[in-house]
């Protein structure tokens, strides 16, 4: 290997290796915490972690493509509709622990592959197969909650129409 080369080698090796910084964590008399990059007297080395990130791609590359979108409305047509046996909409109920089944069922039934999934106040709280899903601990207070039907890949090819439901819980001063 000739010179050069080894000096090109190891200089694309320097730049290619991350780069490590100490840093220091020092308490004073006082109890105040202060962080550096340089030791001091009295100062612990801390363990930095690596910060994971992750590069999203741009909004015009992310685009819903017409065979994707034909397929989730072939598939949503082949249900007539998607709704809770139970909780009825605006329907209030005590729970003490805050455990709420929901009942959904659709016409027809579930195709092979599809699952019921719920969602509570706009977050997913539970899929199933067989039309059950509880949910633990829903605090007190009026929610918003939607059926649909999700394919297996999870996309949503059917929503029913969202209720608005009631729990009631002991106080939590007593």
């Amino acid at each position: 290997m000739n010179p050069k080369s080894g000096l090109c080698a190891g200089l694309l090796f320097f730049l290619v290796t991350p780069v490590f910084a100490e840093v220091y964590r020092n308490v004073d008399s006082y109890g105040n915490v202060t962080y550096s990059d340089e030791p001091s007297e009295g100062s612990e080395t801390v363990e930095v972690k690596p910060v994971t990130t992750i590069t999203l791609p741009k909004p015009e590359v992310v685009q819903e493509t017409d065979k994707l979108r034909e397929e989730v409305q072939r598939e949503g047509a082949a249900y007539e509709s998607v709704s809770f046996a139970y909780p009825d909409n605006n329907q209030a109920f005590h729970s003490g622990s805050g455990d709420v089944q929901f009942e959904v069922r659709s016409t027809p039934g579930l195709q092979p592959g599809h699952k019921y999934e719920v969602t509570l106040d706009g977050q997913p709280v539970g899929q199933s197969s067989s039309g059950s899903i509880i949910v633990n601990n829903v605090f007190r207070g009026t929610h918003e909650a939607r059926a649909h039907i999700v394919d297996e890949n999870g996309v949503q090819v059917k929503t029913g129409s969202p209720i608005t439901f009631t729990v009631h819980r002991p106080s939590a001063l007593n």
